[in-house]
């Protein structure tokens, strides 16, 4: 009887634990998208005030969730060295959490003057409004869904994702419901509008957060590293630890998003037809993105167990799998968004209204440029994930900077403006900038043993 050899036996683990992180991280997308859906019933201008709002917000939480991130590595390759280990992943669950904490309290204090922050950058003085209306609801959404993002690391790094997955598909109707009820004043509430999309967003939150709590108390191999228990308790040397990998992952998906954020920006200074269609154009390509990044997730997962053990073999396995499942769905999702690219719009805007026709043809034009870089965008978000997976973080948050930044940021502006390619030069540009930190993060797991990454 022939044995499965190590390659598809890992192939398996990984598709595995991807799977449903990628369904849950779809899910997480699908309920911010359910956010614009209702607020383009509203109108293009209600879309672009959510879509500045939600821009913002965006930042704020990729950077948290950069934060938290740290624990599944650590849990990973403490699983991976000691596999019945509960103390010492216990103690990165609570130094998590702690710096979750310590990490909202000022944000919260920044985004309440969401308003002023959007007028300082030069956006239109009513979509300023607006998006501020929108923010004094949602908010208060940032902790609730980082503690969510810390407990699901937990249990992925565990390699039981499910849970994950079922409670955040509990909550996308919930979501739904809430901003249904509270933006148009239906089920006895009062119509709140704008602030009324917030506050929903905020609610399903909060229900992520304590159905996972729920669940990881009441499931008995889950209950056994009694995460409530001694949670105030100092712990420097952890805490310390938390920060020193979490931060530059932080700071790695922060250049990256503010990428995104600051193309909404510019798009807002192009015009009201331009910022709607980017909003709608960026939820699709988030859409699709959401399957490279569960595999990187799972990627450093399975890197990080291999590098625990001190596996040089299965560390390399482990990379190159998600790497090249990775990329094989790019190659499927380019696809799709050529060939049906105003059938994906009109979930967002009424194509038969000849107010939106405007919006629906730059959409269109943004997704066709979508799709030239979906390889490059899925190398990277993978890229990013095998390398976290052997605690290599603050040489990749340079490549950030570098490519997200310098390259993507640089050559949008100048062919938007300079020459006068608007929208579609800002979208190139984030093309060119994901195109070289993917080919930067890739040569460095590639160099990954000569650097001395991975052990000897």
């Amino acid at each position: 009887m022939t044995h499965p050899s190590p390659w598809r036996i890992e192939a398996g683990a990984l598709i595995a634990l991807a799977l449903p992180m990628i369904a849950g991280n779809i899910a997480w997308s699908a309920i911010a998208a359910s956010d614009l859906l209702l607020l383009g019933r509203r109108g293009a201008e209600s879309v672009a005030a959510g879509a500045l709002a939600i821009n913002l917000f965006h930042a704020f939480l990729i950077f948290g969730m950069g934060l938290v991130t740290a624990a599944s590595p650590l849990i990973a390759s403490e699983r991976g060295r000691r596999r019945h280990s509960v103390r010492d992943v216990r103690r990165t669950v609570h130094q998590t959490l702690r710096a979750a904490l310590f990490f909202v309290l000022p944000a919260w204090l920044i985004l309440w003057h969401c308003e002023g922050i959007l007028r300082a950058l030069g956006q239109q003085p009513d979509l300023a409004y607006g998006a501020g209306q929108v923010m004094r609801g949602l908010q208060w959404a940032l902790l609730p869904f980082l503690g969510f993002t810390t407990l699901r690391n937990f249990i992925a790094a565990l390699e039981r994702p499910v849970w994950g997955l079922l409670i955040m598909l509990a909550a996308i109707p919930l979501n739904i419901l809430a901003g249904w009820a509270l933006i148009f004043g239906h089920l006895g509430l009062p119509a709140l509008g704008l602030f009324g999309a917030g506050l929903a967003s905020s609610l399903s939150s909060s229900f992520l957060f304590l159905g996972l709590l729920a669940v990881i108390l009441i499931d008995r191999r889950f209950r056994r590293y009694r995460l409530m228990g001694r949670f105030w308790t100092r712990d420097r040397e952890r805490q310390q630890q938390v920060w020193a990998l979490g931060l530059p992952i932080a700071i790695t998906l922060g250049f990256e998003t503010t990428v995104f954020n600051a193309s909404a920006f510019l798009m807002g200074l192009i015009g009201r037809d331009s910022l709607a269609a980017h909003a709608v154009a960026i939820q699709i390509a988030a859409l699709v993105f959401m399957v490279p990044m569960g595999i990187g997730q799972a990627a450093t997962v399975r890197v990080g167990m291999a590098y625990g053990r001190g596996d040089r073999a299965g560390v390399g396995r482990a990379g190159w799998l998600a790497l090249i499942i990775g990329t094989g769905f790019a190659c499927a999702a380019a696809a799709l968004l050529i060939l049906m690219p105003r059938l994906l719009v009109s979930a967002f805007l009424d194509l038969a209204d000849p107010a939106n026709a405007r919006t629906a043809a730059l959409a269109v034009s943004f997704l066709a440029i979508a799709a030239l870089f979906q390889l490059v965008d899925a190398a990277q978000a993978v890229g990013s994930g095998v390398l976290r997976g052997v605690q290599d973080t603050r040489v990749p948050m340079i490549f950030a900077l570098i490519g997200y930044w310098i390259v993507g940021i640089g050559v949008g502006i100048m062919l938007a403006f300079p020459l006068g390619m608007a929208g579609i030069g800002i979208w190139l540009g984030l093309a060119s900038g994901l195109g070289a930190a993917a080919l930067l993060l890739v040569a460095r797991w590639t160099l990954r043993e000569r650097l001395g990454l991975v052990p000897a």
